[in-house]
């Protein structure tokens, strides 16, 4: 058997890439790194426009009535374009929160101990009582700690799948980013893509990312709590390794504020920290194996 994309997904992930371009493009996206905690309500509205959040809600209930692989295609190329904002919390209300599908309303929820976008949220679902703020290492993911831990079930794993859809939007952008400095950037008179030890960074970039779209896409066709697992691993992988490899091709300009290579680096890091990820997935693994 083949498993391809079909053409109405390609042409939704297409569909979504160019609103991304034309909603949330460079510019933006430096504008909202230079206004961190504001989050841009009429981006927000333009995404419920589109369906974003409504994407699995049936179209009995004003949804557009697509599944899950669907919605990973989508969350792809948010994480590509760094798209702020409580993306996951909000499509999972959909349905639930008046307003969510329709982007009206901007919802947030507790993940262990961590909040995303408290304080710009409507609504927040979960404990936030008593939620302080917490100094986060992405410009445009501000965080709350909440007093506590309190357990609680098992991470939704609708939430590890689209987040390791986002990680895979990452680990593409920075394979992107990667290779297009690569080509162009010149040293000793020749694009550093001439030199081995880049080649080899450039190799890597695509194994890991070929290997984490794989495991996302094929885990979304299953949604088998263990695939899901799998993929939220290889995707978080691939977008924080592939995110410093890119900045090694980049050098030293890597670093710098200008470039965007650090962003998608310390996105890649909040993103891993969500629930899902690391040892609850590794955990969730060995007692597959084991049984």
């Amino acid at each position: 058997m083949r498993f391809q994309l079909t053409e109405e997904q390609r042409a939704l992930k297409a569909g979504v890439r160019e609103l991304m371009g034309r909603r949330f493009g460079r510019e933006a996206l430096r504008a909202a790194v230079d206004a961190p905690g504001r989050l841009d309500r009429e981006l927000w509205r333009a995404l419920g426009d589109a369906g974003f959040f409504a994407l699995r809600l049936p179209e009995a209930d004003a949804g557009v009535g697509l599944g899950l692989p669907e919605a990973v295609l989508a969350f792809e190329e948010a994480g590509r374009a760094l798209l702020p904002g409580p993306l996951v919390a909000t499509h999972l209300a959909a349905g639930r929160v008046p307003g969510a599908a329709t982007g009206e309303t901007v919802v947030t929820a507790v993940d262990g101990e961590l909040v995303e976008w408290l304080e710009a949220a409507d609504v927040a679902l979960g404990e936030v009582a008593g939620a302080v703020p917490l100094r986060s290492v992405d410009p445009l993911t501000p965080l709350h700690r909440t007093p506590t831990d309190a357990g609680g079930p098992a991470p939704d794993p609708v939430v590890t799948l689209l987040t390791a859809a986002e990680q895979l939007g990452t680990a593409v952008r920075v394979q992107e980013l990667a290779v297009q400095h690569a080509r162009t950037r010149e040293q000793f008179g020749q694009p550093v893509g001439a030199f081995q030890a880049v080649q080899h960074l450039c190799a890597e970039l695509l194994v890991r990312t070929e290997t984490a779209r794989v495991a996302v896409y094929a885990a979304a066709a299953t949604a088998d709590p263990a695939d899901i697992a799998a993929a939220r691993l290889l995707a978080d992988e691939a977008a924080v390794r592939g995110a410093r490899d890119c900045l090694q091709v980049h050098g030293g300009m890597g670093f710098t504020w200008e470039a965007d290579v650090h962003l998608h680096l310390k996105r890649a890091w909040v993103r891993a920290r969500r629930g899902g990820g690391g040892t609850e997935s590794e955990e969730l693994l060995a007692a597959r194996l084991v049984a």
